[in-house]
């Protein structure tokens, strides 16, 4: 049986002035139709977007709009149990999915004046504040990495990626802040 622990280990990202490496977080794919969403949201204490690309955030938790019926929630690693727990609860047997994937990425952010710019040097989307502003999120490519990105202030990025992706879009965001 594989260690759990080996599994949730934090793949080691170098630290610089614009790429931080994000601690270990629980993160959950739920998908569900509407009332399972306000279900989720009553039980979970923010309220899920039902707006295209866009992430709600209360305290340290978020959900992300992956799709029609589909969220990405955050929330701290040690909460992962009991955020779980309450979902599921609140669920009373309406169909839905809520699969663990904490195991499976791993979170970055990018920050700086040049975050924007930086991210593009890979990814196809206008990252401009006008067509990507505060609270957008999306799924999307960075080179050759799928990956999850939501801006969370002006000059701030999450970005989550695969974890066997993740050297990999840490080695290119570095080769791409060096211009800057």
């Amino acid at each position: 049986m594989a260690d759990l622990a080996a599994l949730r280990r934090v793949p080691t990202v170098s630290e610089t002035a614009v790429l931080h490496p994000l601690p270990p977080t629980a993160r959950f794919i739920l998908r569900g139709a509407a009332h399972v969403m306000a279900a989720a949201s009553a039980a979970s204490g923010f309220v899920i977007e039902h707006t295209p690309c866009r992430a709600s955030q209360a305290g340290v938790r978020a959900a992300l709009w992956l799709g029609p019926d589909e969220y990405l929630l955050l929330a701290p690693d040690a909460q992962a149990h009991t955020l779980a727990l309450a979902l599921e609860q609140a669920f009373e047997g309406a169909p839905h999915s809520l699969v663990d994937v904490s195991h499976r990425q791993t979170g970055l952010e990018v920050r700086g004046p040049h975050a924007a710019e930086i991210l593009n040097s890979g990814c196809p989307l206008d990252l401009g504040l006008v067509a990507f502003p505060v609270g957008m999120c999306t799924r999307t490519v960075l080179a050759k990495a799928e990956i999850v990105l939501w801006r969370t202030a002006p000059d701030v990025f999450r970005i989550e990626v695969w974890r066997s992706f993740t050297d990999y879009v840490a080695r290119f965001l570095d080769e791409a802040a060096r211009e800057f």
